[in-house]
């Protein structure tokens, strides 16, 4: 039964807090980045009926896009894994970190654009791999601006600002966006190939920093 302040009707009590709960959200999240992941692979292609001759140059050329597919990829499952851990420690969402999270989607949708610009033309251009970069980095932004926002709000997260689970995405975050700008750099200042290799260090450098975590804990 709604209830109800003046002649003015109001949600029920139930109503109101699946409005609020973070769960939709998560649902909408998972989709968005399932079909991103998906996109991915879909110009990655050999044209048919080559000779011999054709289609060992193809599949020769096709190892750019393999390798803008695998990075990307990656990037995704990272950003996937984060997100999801933020929206799980949330108990109820504002309508602020609902834009914030349909914003970084709208970048994660976008994706499979910059990553096909990447194969394409990341080993001459400097401004595809910009145009990437910038993506990713738009990403994780956001996303550290959906942690930041949560933590803001009182009672918004099930976990302190001390404990090791909440700060594990922070550490995830704040190490793509650096190696994102760094990428940039290096496109303009060496070469755009080696800024792809750029993109290479984001693994280790999360390892590490989640193993420095890990030592931080156990002292």
């Amino acid at each position: 039964m709604a209830r109800v302040s003046g002649d003015v009707p109001t949600e029920p009590d139930g109503a109101a807090e699946g409005a609020r709960s973070p769960e939709r959200l998560v649902a909408l999240s998972d989709g968005v980045y399932a079909i991103a992941m998906t996109l991915l692979v879909l110009d990655i292609t050999i044209p048919p009926a080559l000779d011999r001759a054709g289609f060992e140059a193809a599949l020769a050329g096709v190892w750019p896009s393999l390798g803008a597919y695998a990075l990307s990829f990656a990037v995704l499952a990272g950003f996937w894994r984060d997100q999801r851990s933020i929206l799980h420690q949330v108990r109820r969402c504002d309508t602020l970190m609902v834009r914030v999270t349909l914003a970084g989607l709208d970048l994660v949708a976008l994706l499979p654009f910059p990553t096909s610009v990447l194969s394409e033309y990341g080993g001459s251009y400097p401004a595809a791999v910009a145009v990437y970069a910038a993506t990713i980095a738009g990403i994780g932004l956001l996303h550290l601006t959906l942690f930041l926002l949560a933590r803001s709000r009182p009672g918004g997260m099930t976990v302190r600002s001390s404990d090791r689970t909440a700060w594990d995405g922070v550490i995830d975050l704040a190490s793509t966006v650096p190696v994102a700008a760094a990428s940039v750099v290096v496109a303009y200042t060496v070469s755009p190939p080696a800024a792809l290799w750029t993109w290479l260090a984001v693994l280790p450098l999360k390892y590490l920093l989640r193993r420095f975590t890990s030592a931080r804990y156990r002292t």
